[in-house]
């Protein structure tokens, strides 16, 4: 049973696993602490994205020969493949470490089994602490490992009555400056933004994260940008600007566009569509989690935040889990999770 020690290195990994400006994806976040054989942390180290050192080599490279003898706690159960990088599990073996804890399993079946190769190398290994809070830091990543298809969020800000457009068309604005920042906030969880062809003809959206400054974020920090249908794009669309790389999915199936992005390294979509586009991901059972932004506001026509859904009677009605509703600026957000039969 872990002690008192490492249950608290752990809470420290998961610190470092989410240090801000590590790029998104296509690695998990993982944070890594070694504690020597007197007790005291002798060093720490997490995953700065791919290619680079994974943590539990980022923390060995501070301890060296002390490792040793040492107990390393880490994230994320650690590697058992070589990729851009060396098994981590083979790694600890030869630093001549004790005892390996982790919290969550890792569910990527190319990765997993380091655990059963540390334990056959005869090191001492617990699992599974604080696995909970160890989930959350990779809650996107996990799913997506599982399910072999990108976690999928649709974002949507509407009036009171439904309306994400007027009549003639306008829709800037619906929801207030203080919902507008917030959502670049939550965009920014993601490593791809889809829209439909639709949207970017009608909106011409950037289609990028921008900090509190109101300027977009590094090239390097800023997610996919992925627009899919059929139609003919304008190559002076802003999403051609350059300021993020943009691909254009010349598909309609939601399905196919998610098994795509999936082969990409995508794991966390931000689905900002139009009504058209949201509905086909909502029929298919493709939407994960809803955030809904909705203003205090009413338009009576223009066009409906999304479309036919193919609910004939109330008992089909696509329903969610609400997990939070909150005031921002003059608005709501209100973030959702499909619910499970």
């Amino acid at each position: 049973m872990a002690d008192d020690a490492e249950v608290l290195a752990m809470r420290q990994t998961f610190a470092l696993a989410c240090t801000p400006g590590v790029p998104l994806g296509p690695n998990p976040r993982v944070g890594a602490v070694v504690i020597g054989v007197d007790g005291h942390v002798l060093g720490a180290g997490f995953h700065r994205g791919s290619g680079t050192a994974h943590a539990e080599i980022d923390a060995l490279s501070m301890v060296g020969p002390e490792a040793k003898g040492s107990t390393v706690v880490v994230s994320l159960e650690p590697c058992n493949h070589a990729g851009r990088t060396p098994p981590c599990a083979r790694a600890l073996i030869d630093a001549g470490v004790r005892r390996v804890v982790y919290a969550q399993t890792d569910p990527n079946p190319v990765a997993s089994g380091g655990a059963t190769t540390l334990r056959a190398a005869g090191v001492d290994i617990e699992g599974g602490v604080l696995a909970a809070e160890a989930a959350l830091v990779n809650e996107a990543w996990s799913f997506s490992m599982q399910a072999r298809r990108p976690f999928v969020t649709w974002k949507l800000a509407t009036t009171l009555d439904g309306r994400a457009a007027a009549a003639d068309g306008t829709s800037r604005w619906i929801t207030g400056p203080a919902a507008r920042t917030d959502v670049h906030r939550l965009r920014a969880r993601c490593d791809a933004l889809l829209v439909g062809a639709g949207t970017v003809e009608i909106d011409d959206p950037r289609l990028t994260v921008r900090g509190e400054d109101d300027e977009p974020l590094p090239r390097e920090l800023q997610p996919l940008r992925v627009v899919m249908g059929t139609r003919r794009l304008d190559p002076a669309a802003a999403v051609f600007d350059g300021t993020a790389d943009t691909r254009v999915l010349k598909t309609r199936d939601p399905a196919n566009a998610l098994s795509v992005l999936f082969a990409d390294d995508r794991q966390h979509v931000w689905l900002e569509g139009g009504p058209t586009l949201a509905a086909s991901f909502a029929r298919a059972g493709l939407v994960d989690e809803l955030i809904a932004y909705v203003a205090p506001a009413l338009l009576g026509a223009g066009r409906s935040t999304v479309g036919d859904l193919g609910v004939a009677t109330i008992a089909d009605t696509h329903r969610f889990d609400l997990l939070e509703a909150v005031r921002v600026g003059d608005d709501v957000r209100m973030t959702m999770r499909r619910k499970e039969s």
